[in-house]
């Protein structure tokens, strides 16, 4: 059965840089505005665990109720499921971000909104798989298979240089001010060297990541779920 909570929003997550995309978000709306409250729940990917732990991504329960597709993050906010990272983000932006502090309003300045729901599905459509898929098979996979590493590490790197470039210009991916599309962005980034990926050729993205992590709820959502 799904998580029982008093809270408003339950978060069903792990400690991947998706599922640290939305505690971050979660941590920054909190910081800023004072809510909302939220249950994290710790959710376990793998597979080995199907039909033997209650909270497995694959578990029917989960499937049905939260996210079909069978993934994390995935949150409940009164009766209201929403699934995919980036659609998380906007709805969060779109329920509590009522200062439009972390995000833009398309009513106010489509350009403005335009620019950051592009880099947003920059990240959602391009690093993500690119770097999730570089992370598998350079990291996870039974057997290593160096035209699948290349592919992607080489195309992970091809994308951070279009984030260094554009970080030449501007302290954050959609303008002056850190949004959504940094935090969607961000949790991947960082972990960056883990694949082989060596951050010293973009001086833009290092200093992007610092500028970032010094933020106190960065480091609230990072710790999310307790381990």
């Amino acid at each position: 059965m799904t998580h029982q909570s008093d809270k408003p929003i339950v978060l069903y997550t792990a400690g991947t840089p998706n599922g640290h995309a939305a505690s971050i978000f979660l941590e920054e709306l909190k910081a800023a505005y004072g809510a909302p409250e939220y249950d994290p729940v710790a959710m376990s990917l793998k597979d080995a665990e199907i039909g033997k732990v209650h909270n497995q991504v694959k578990s029917t329960w989960f499937t049905e109720n939260i996210n079909p597709n069978g993934r994390i993050p995935a949150i409940s906010h009164e009766g209201q499921r929403v699934f995919e990272t980036s659609a998380i983000l906007v709805y969060l932006a779109q329920v509590y971000d009522k200062e439009r502090k972390f995000s833009q309003d398309p009513t106010k300045d489509i350009g403005a909104w335009a620019e950051e729901q592009s880099w947003l599905f920059f990240a959602h459509g391009g690093i993500g798989p690119m770097q999730g898929q570089a992370g598998h098979f350079g990291l996870f996979a039974p057997e290593k298979i160096p035209y699948a590493i290349d592919r992607y590490v080489n195309e992970t790197k091809r994308l951070f240089s279009v984030l260094e470039t554009n970080l030449a210009s501007r302290d954050y991916l959609a303008g002056p001010t850190y949004g959504i599309a940094d935090i969607k962005t961000f949790p991947w980034v960082r972990m960056a060297p883990r694949i082989g990926v060596d951050l010293g050729p973009y001086p833009n993205i290092s200093k992007w990541i610092e500028r970032i992590e010094a933020r106190p709820a960065v480091k609230e959502g990072l710790a999310v779920p307790k381990a």
